[in-house]
């Protein structure tokens, strides 16, 4: 279940309370008239399943609720009532596979902007990273896949291009690329910083590398591994088990193929420059087609169960679980 708080004008106060009426799914309704002071206005409680929030909030920007007031929702950890329950049952679908597009959008355009905190958590993940190849440790490698904050503008720039946001499709892009370039260039001085104390030497890249090789050596597996990474990656972030974004971040070689890159470069090997860049390049690439084509599948697979429930004998506008 989602809890919504709006802040409604109140002349669109009982618009808004006919919605939440009107949306299969929803419950504990409640108005406070005149509490709210800034906007000034009436404040309107409800809790929502999943499933049916995407619809009601639809409607809800659709009378402008979102410029005219404000529209907050918050996950609730725990609900002990049989109102609850009900309207979970009725909801159409299951909550674990609806996609609230708003939530969604809202999420990546945070984690996909390029700040300060954006760059300093990518260019040090990189430079763990290029401890981890220098010394053909795996543990530094996993641990700087899970520092690494990229998946979000990844992510973003999937939402972007199914819901035909270019704007925010050009500013994960944008955060991509600049925040690599970033964390390449600072790299690339860590390593001639370490290469001068001693630290980093040149043969360590010419060494057999068993547990890192794999870094400037792409394949094959290495777009299928991306392609699967995009699938949990998406998957973890519209049903809200973000847990899994773990997994997804030390499936995948960005941060370590950035890394090796820089340390590459820092060295003149070019040949394991460009072989880490391949991999980096392969590894967005794959993540992007597959969290698109799976954010497009999760998509037409939620409207297609809707409009099979709603065509169902004696269904009201949603039909329930039963």
């Amino acid at each position: 279940m989602l809890h919504l708080r709006m802040i409604t004008p109140p002349d669109l106060t009982e618009t808004v309370v006919s919605l939440v009426r009107g949306t299969v799914g929803t419950t504990h309704l409640v108005v406070f008239t005149g509490a709210a002071r800034d906007p000034a206005g009436d404040v309107v409680l409800c809790d929502v399943a999943r499933e049916a929030a995407d619809e009601l909030l639809v409607e809800l920007r659709r009378v402008r609720l979102d410029e005219l007031g404000s529209i907050a929702v918050d996950d609730i950890d725990l609900s002990l009532s049989r109102r609850a329950d009900r309207a979970e049952e009725e909801a159409p679908g299951e909550a674990a596979d609806a996609v609230i597009w708003e939530q969604l959008t809202e999420a990546t355009h945070e984690e996909s902007t390029l700040s300060i905190t954006y760059l300093a958590f990518l260019s040090i993940a990189t430079m763990i990273a290029a401890c981890g190849v220098v010394l053909d440790n795996a543990v530094l490698i996993v641990g700087a896949m899970a520092v690494g904050p990229e998946f979000g503008p990844l992510a973003g720039v999937c939402a972007a291009l199914v819901r035909r946001a270019p704007r925010l499709a050009g500013r994960c892009l944008t955060a991509l690329l600049v925040g690599f370039a970033v964390a390449m260039l600072a790299t690339t001085a860590f390593s001639l910083v370490m290469d001068a104390l001693g630290q980093f030497r040149p043969e360590m890249l010419d060494t057999p590398r068993p547990n890192t090789s794999f870094i400037w050596q792409p394949d094959s597996f290495s777009f299928v591994v991306a392609l699967l990474a995009g699938v949990a990656g998406v998957l973890s972030l519209t049903s809200a088990k973000s847990g899994a974004l773990v997994g997804v971040a030390i499936s995948v070689t960005t941060v370590p193929a950035a890394a090796n890159a820089a340390v590459a470069l820092g060295y003149g090997e070019y040949a394991q420059m460009w072989g880490s860049v391949e991999q980096l390049l392969l590894n967005l690439a794959g993540i992007m087609v597959s969290g698109t084509l799976t954010l497009l599948a999760q998509k037409l697979l939620w409207r297609t169960q809707q409009n099979r429930m709603v065509r169902e004998p004696g269904a009201p506008r949603a039909a329930g679980k039963g």
